[in-house]
């Protein structure tokens, strides 16, 4: 056992490390939002708003900036919702209400966390006390953490239930916080844990090692929402589909504040606004640009490349763009003529061949469920005018999903911008379909 608490502290260092080594520099964004009803719009089945704000983040913000998706849901519920939706990986992930902190792919808990969160709070309490009410229904066991424990209760008899339990719990010596959202969700926390007091954690961690982000914008929607909007210097987004219990809060909490506003968008698009508005940083997402030839940067970025190229490649098979031969001498222009691909089977393909079969796969998606997102886009500039890039690139068709881990390395040509040089893919380990044949690229 001390074996694996070395090896578990070990993991957490290293982890906690590869996050905050990855910005030389303190943020220039760190962007907290809540999942269900905030980032993820349930009731927008082609998750249009969610993939708005992954082209925008991979493009402008994934190289120097921070994503943390703090909520509500357990690690069961929240690793469901990434095989429903097509959800970034963050480099912080907040979960239980706050009571779960981890980092990276790896998801490593903060141990650091878990010794302030221990003061104060006996879980064989809470379970006795709380089995005394008949109103209280357990939520299902995934639900049930260390350092929560939930349940579900009627609106009419929410408020008496919290202040009893409430008086119960102190009396037998805990400091516990009862949080009620949804107008169904009963949360029993201990008194320091909570959305706002791990952002709060986090953030000072952030500053002890130099890193404090020059910007934190928090999103929320619901109850459990309202401690991320009472930090600091923290500008906060509810969206325009806000609950009625947060935006009461709000009222009467915040509502002259000027850095919290309600937003007029739905879910990401509430988020995209909310950074425009507050002037953050770019707020034109990729996928909002109709033609991409007309889409220039001014300094060469090999993210925003890659991303306008797959987003093209999306539009092209769902018939979206013109099968022109503007669009196809475009794209082999900017391929190196030796330039190769190595397809995930292995075999390697010219790369201007390559893009030369698209042309066969226009329209082949046309009126079809099938989306395409990358996720992770990192470059590297190895040489003066050399980058490698690395990044995951998916494909949604219909209820499948399909991904590849991908390098791409780039070459910066006088007066042509960037050039594709290599492109090699291999399937990604969480890729519930691997077809070769089916891969185009």
């Amino acid at each position: 056992s001390l074996l694996l608490l070395y090896v578990n502290l070990t993991l957490h260092c290293v982890e906690s490390q590869v996050i905050m080594e990855r910005l030389t520099s303190p943020a220039r964004l760190m962007i907290v939002s809540d999942l269900d009803h905030t980032m993820v719009d349930h009731h927008d089945p082609e998750n249009l708003a969610l993939l708005r704000f992954n082209s925008l983040w991979e493009h402008a913000y994934r190289h120097d900036s921070l994503l943390v998706f703090s909520t509500g849901r357990s690690p069961t519920l929240y690793k469901e919702l990434r095989k429903e939706k097509p959800l970034l990986t963050p480099d912080v992930t907040i979960m239980s209400v706050g009571t779960e902190i981890t980092y990276g792919n790896s998801m490593v808990p903060d141990l650091g966390w878990v010794d302030d969160l221990n003061h104060k709070w006996d879980l064989g309490v809470v379970k006795e006390e709380t089995g005394k009410f008949s109103e209280l229904t357990l939520q299902a066991e995934t639900e049930q953490r260390p350092h929560k424990v939930s349940f579900y209760v009627d609106k009419s008899k929410a408020e008496e239930v919290i202040k009893e339990l409430s008086q119960r719990l102190e009396k037998r010596g805990l400091d516990v916080k009862i949080i009620y959202s949804g107008g169904m969700d009963l949360d029993i926390l201990p008194q320091g844990a909570g959305k706002g007091q791990a952002l709060a954690y986090l953030l000072k961690k952030l500053k002890s090692e130099g890193k404090l982000p020059v910007n934190t914008l928090a999103c929320g929607d619901s109850g459990n929402d309202a401690e991320l909007f009472s930090i600091p210097d923290v500008y906060g987004v509810m969206v325009s589909n806000a609950q009625e219990e947060l935006l009461k809060w709000h009222a009467e909490n915040a509502k002259d504040n000027p850095k919290v506003i309600h937003a007029k968008e739905r879910c990401a698009g509430g988020i995209i606004q909310a950074i425009g508005e507050f002037k953050l940083g770019p707020n034109l997402s990729p996928r909002d640009v109709s033609d991409f030839l007309e889409c220039k940067v001014e300094n060469p970025n090999p993210g925003h490349d890659v991303v306008k190229f797959f987003l093209f490649y999306e539009r092209w098979r769902r018939g979206e763009v013109e099968n022109s031969e503007a669009y196809a001498a475009s794209l082999k222009a900017s391929c190196q003529p030796g330039g190769v691909f190595v397809h995930p089977s292995g075999a390697e393909k010219s790369l201007v061949d390559t893009i030369g079969e698209l042309r066969k796969h226009h329209g082949d998606k046309q009126g079809k469920k099938f989306r395409v997102w990358v996720d992770q886009v990192l470059a590297t500039e190895t040489a003066p005018g050399t980058w490698m890039v690395k990044l995951d690139k998916w494909e949604q068709s219909g209820d499948e999903r399909i991904g590849c881990t991908t390098t791409v390395k780039f070459t910066a040509k006088e007066g042509e911008g960037l050039v594709w040089e290599h492109v090699e893919q291999t399937w990604s380990e969480e890729s519930k379909l691997k077809d070769d044949s089916s891969w185009i690229i």
